[in-house]
């Protein structure tokens, strides 16, 4: 007998206007602050209220009325009778990465996803409401940028990119963009706001009410500020920066900091043990170049990818579903107690599993 799945005997969905458009209501739980649509929406009589006031499931929050954490679930293998299929534009919004961008622990992770889509040559690949929430994810980042007048080469490595995107992957088909023209001009409208908020970001020094500046510090606290870098260009550009920032570079202990961070000791322990029996063949016993030490390790080994992000998106291994790991989300080994007993019998839960960007990506069909 044919297996039919149970999508054909769906309700049907319940669609809120946002001004982005029509997205469905289900989608938007943990984004309700960002669209005062269901403001008015929640206001009505037939549902005062309820939208709010539950999640996904329909369980209730606590009589605050918070909100349910941002969260997604995620169908890791799909079978006969899991027919699953993951979508980006509803894990982008149901993960809230609109507002993530605000955020300094969450704002690198956001800015390595859009340069994998936009360098991978992948967005023109996806779907259009998929296309359109990525395009304003990456002019509300100029924004923020903009506000901030921080992490403004992150933004033009993304201008970069999209420059490139906009130019190369605008296939033509009969002399025409590849795709619909009110889509294109949607996207062109967006890429040149992008590209005027750049433009206009200009970092002026501070004045001379402002103090003490970077020049003031002692070279104590240049040293602690050096020791907190986990990214050797950011050292490579300190150094170009200032003299008191190069002679602190040069000094071995940033670097020996900097090889500890990256790299476990058994693999700091091959490239030594190789540059000992070089060094003996020599009979010349040298001191150990940390920074030539730490370019060994970066080739052979590559740098740790969580040491890039002060915050990734964590998998629970129980419920299968990614989530923030600073703002938690509703997971099955807490609501169920059975479940819970059953897990301490099994020796205790699971620790979540952290989700880089490309992995994250691996999770759709793109």
């Amino acid at each position: 007998m044919p297996f039919i799945s149970k999508d054909w005997r769906s309700p049907g969905e319940e669609w809120v206007k946002t001004e982005e458009g029509w997205e469905k209501k289900k989608v938007l739980e943990c984004t309700s602050q960002r669209y005062p649509a269901l403001t008015n929406y929640n206001n009505t009589d037939d549902s005062p209220q309820k939208w709010s006031q539950e999640g996904e499931d329909g369980d209730k929050t606590n009589d605050a009325g918070a909100r349910v954490p941002p969260h997604c679930h995620i169908t890791i293998k799909c079978t006969r009778e899991i027919a699953g299929f993951n979508g980006l534009s509803e894990a982008v919004r149901r993960l809230d990465f609109s507002s993530a961008v605000r955020d300094v622990r969450r704002f690198n992770y956001i800015c390595a996803l859009l340069e994998l889509l936009l360098g991978g040559q992948r967005l023109t690949h996806l779907p259009g409401a998929a296309q359109k929430l990525l395009l304003s994810m990456l002019e509300q980042l100029a924004d923020q940028v903009a506000r901030s007048k921080q992490n403004l080469h992150a933004l033009r490595a993304l201008v970069v990119s999209l420059a490139a995107l906009r130019e190369g992957e605008r296939r033509a088909c009969w002399g025409r963009p590849l795709g619909s023209r009110a889509l294109w001009r949607h996207h062109d409208r967006a890429i040149a706001r992008i590209h005027r908020i750049a433009a206009g970001i200009r970092i002026h020094e501070p004045g001379p009410e402002v103090v003490p500046k970077l020049h003031d510090l002692p070279e104590e606290c240049v040293r602690e500020i050096l020791l907190r870098i986990s990214d050797h260009r950011d050292l490579d550009a300190a150094s170009s920066a200032w003299s008191v920032m190069a002679s602190v570079c040069t000094e071995q202990r940033i670097w020996r900091e900097l090889v500890h961070f990256h790299f476990t000791q058994q693999q700091i322990d091959t490239i030594l043990a190789k540059d000992k029996d070089a060094e003996d063949k020599d009979g010349e016993d040298k001191d150990v170049d940390w920074k030539k030490v730490f370019h060994q390790l970066r080739k052979l080994y590559g740098l740790r990818e969580d040491a890039q992000y002060a915050e990734t998106l964590s998998l629970c291994r129980h419920c299968k579903c990614l989530f923030w790991r600073s703002l938690g989300h509703p997971c099955i080994a807490d609501q169920c107690p059975e479940y819970r007993e059953r897990l301490k019998e099994a020796g205790g839960p699971l620790p979540p599993h952290p989700v880089p960007p490309a992995a994250f990506l691996k999770f759709f069909s793109l």
